[in-house]
């Protein structure tokens, strides 16, 4: 829906920018669902398998929610917001390794950490979509998993 969008030179959050992109409110919209909705896990679920990472997941969810409310049209806000984001995205999957001993949330710090890193040396020759989207599917692993866990061993105990 957005053939101007190129992974060589744009954010994903261009795509979420109010006055410059068709597709802003789709975007924006999946952003605050998606806020929304990790954090309704975290709250609900999620807790009670990792309750030293959960209050991280908790400020991640909600800082995804603030990069779709403070879009590019908001300058250095949308900026800060979305460094805070990256930032404890991160770091949810560092205490996760930790807390749960996780090889899994190990390599996605790993990865995410290092996207960021080999695009901040100028090693990725790309926009910064890039690393956006290598540490997001990274974290994204390891949330994806734990939820397979938490509901697997929730319905093993209820029948």
């Amino acid at each position: 829906m957005s053939p101007w969008f190129s992974w060589s030179t744009n954010a994903l959050s261009d795509l979420g920018h109010a006055t410059h992109s068709s597709v802003a409110p789709i975007f924006n919209f999946g952003l605050l669902l998606a806020g929304f909705l990790i954090a309704v896990f975290t709250a609900t679920s999620f807790w009670r398998h990792a309750k030293f990472t959960s209050p991280f997941l908790l400020l991640t969810a909600f800082a995804l929610q603030l990069v779709a409310v403070f879009d590019e049209v908001y300058g250095h806000l949308h900026t800060t917001v979305s460094i805070d984001f990256f930032v404890l995205l991160v770091l949810s999957c560092l205490v996760y390794a930790i807390e749960k001993r996780s090889f899994l949330g190990a390599a996605s710090f790993a990865i995410g950490l290092g996207a960021w890193g080999m695009y901040g040396a100028g090693l990725i020759h790309a926009g910064i979509a890039v690393p956006e989207i290598i540490s997001v599917a990274a974290a994204t692993s390891w949330v994806v998993f734990s939820s397979l866990k938490i509901y697997y061993n929730l319905s093993l105990t209820t029948k």
